[in-house]
């Protein structure tokens, strides 16, 4: 299975929230795409509520099934609630960490970024989007890229102090990651406890 490319409208239509951002479309028709999206809607059993959280989660972080599935078993395997853990580790993907800095205003554009080597993590170039992050690394922009103009403009307004994880140096166009996210801080609205409890059947 390859990474889905296709109208991102048809998905964040799908889940009813605007998961890969702020969405013009998604606000004027706030029913699932297709024939029947508006029309009147069957009961959804407990497996496909399950099944429609994980879907969410993948899309959400750009994540593939293997990738999303290894991910789950490490954080199984780690101490702490398993789903909280198994957000920690996708927060801490290079791609997220990249958007988080406001580097890229999606994660889309994140990954494009680090797959085309404009992004450092202490000191050397980083080209691999899953790359996990640990507190205390430094993420920042190449030399030759800082004058590029999609992350001047994503800077442009950006507020970094929303992410009490992340420190933010403007002069240096440079972050660390200080320590893994709590819950709590993570805005993203996934009910994590339904995909363990996928997982777990």
């Amino acid at each position: 299975m390859a990474r889905y490319t296709g109208p991102r409208t048809k998905i964040a239509r799908k889940f009813g929230e605007p998961i890969f951002g702020a969405d013009k479309v998604l606000s004027k028709k706030n029913y699932p795409p297709g024939q029947h999206g508006n029309s009147r809607k069957r009961k959804t059993s407990e497996y496909g509520i399950q099944l429609r959280e994980k879907q969410k989660a993948k899309y959400t972080y750009g994540v593939l099934e293997k990738q999303f599935r290894k991910m789950f078993d490490k954080a199984s395997r780690s101490k702490g609630i398993t789903g909280e853990v198994l957000l920690q580790l996708l927060e801490s993907r290079l791609d997220n960490v990249v958007f988080r800095l406001g580097l890229a205003p999606t994660r889309a554009a994140a990954r494009q970024l680090v797959s085309h080597r404009h992004v450092m993590v202490d000191g050397k170039v980083v080209n691999i989007p899953s790359c996990s992050i640990k507190p205390g690394q430094i993420i920042g922009i190449r030399e030759k890229s800082k004058s590029l103009e999609v992350i001047i403009n994503a800077l442009a307004g950006f507020n970094h102090s929303k992410y009490p994880w992340i420190e933010w140096e403007q002069s240096s166009l440079a972050g660390k990651l200080l320590h893994l996210p709590e819950r709590t801080d993570i805005p993203e609205e996934i009910k994590e406890q339904l995909i363990v409890e996928l997982y777990s059947k």
